[in-house]
């Protein structure tokens, strides 16, 4: 298997599994799994969003991590844990987006139709071949990857000492600060060829049929950071008209 910038796919997510129901997954099947993910994911996010409730975001990240983390080690247990990661993923969001929207003008449509319209262009893509993954096409993507958790990692520690990256701030809309999330955005939409050529060697060798359910999860992972990461920049961007 090859590398990937996805922290839920990664070479070792598809050795020794257990195979009982004796369906193999496909791409196709993983798509689906993911719609239905997405469709509860918004379905609570958009609790949040229109009651503004801002006191699940906490909860829902945090108990979304616990179940993505229970979701790594069993995955055989995918098929409950991804639609209950996705609720608590929705409620976060919810109240992530109703703050952005409070500060900016019909920003979080934007956000959405664009995430949605990466995901199926891309998706277009990969299935018709448009997209090849070549081996240094998947190493500039990880590099990539890596290079940015580095920057998020920097900017957190330096968060809890009263300071931060002014460049990850949605409020600099510095030409700098635009670049770098521009760069993020097209990392985050790469990674999801990276996710899609995973799960589609994934099912070329076997994998059983509840991996359709976790190859959901890892394109929901890269979902949530693509939708935040074009929130920010378009915030960034709204702040130099």
């Amino acid at each position: 298997m090859m590398r990937s910038g996805n922290p839920a796919l990664n070479k070792k997510t598809f050795e020794n599994l257990t195979n009982t129901s004796g369906g193999v997954m496909t791409l196709d099947g993983a798509v689906n799994k993911t719609a239905i993910s997405l469709l509860l994911l918004m379905c609570a996010a958009y609790y949040t969003y229109s009651n503004g409730n801002l006191s699940l975001i906490w909860p829902g990240f945090i108990g979304g991590f616990i179940v993505a983390m229970i979701t790594i080690f069993k995955k055989e247990w995918s098929p409950v844990t991804v639609p209950v990661y996705a609720v608590l993923e929705g409620l976060a969001l919810g109240g992530i987006s109703s703050v952005y929207a409070h500060e900016y003008t019909g920003i979080v449509q934007q956000a959405i139709f664009l995430t949605f319209g990466i995901f199926a262009t891309l998706l277009f893509a990969y299935k018709t071949k448009v997209i090849k993954p070549t081996e240094n096409f998947k190493l500039g993507v990880f590099a990539a990857t890596g290079g940015i958790a580095i920057v998020y990692l920097a900017s957190f520690i330096m968060s809890m000492f009263g300071s931060g990256m002014s460049i990850m701030s949605p409020d600099n809309s510095s030409w700098m600060s635009i670049g770098f999330s521009l760069f993020v955005v097209v990392i985050a939409s790469l990674n999801l060829v990276m996710d899609f050529d995973f799960i589609e060697e994934a099912a070329e060798s076997g994998a059983p049929k509840y991996m359709e359910w976790y190859g959901a999860f890892g394109l929901l992972v890269t979902l949530v950071w693509l939708y935040l990461e074009i929130l920010r920049l378009l915030a960034k961007l709204s702040g130099r008209d």
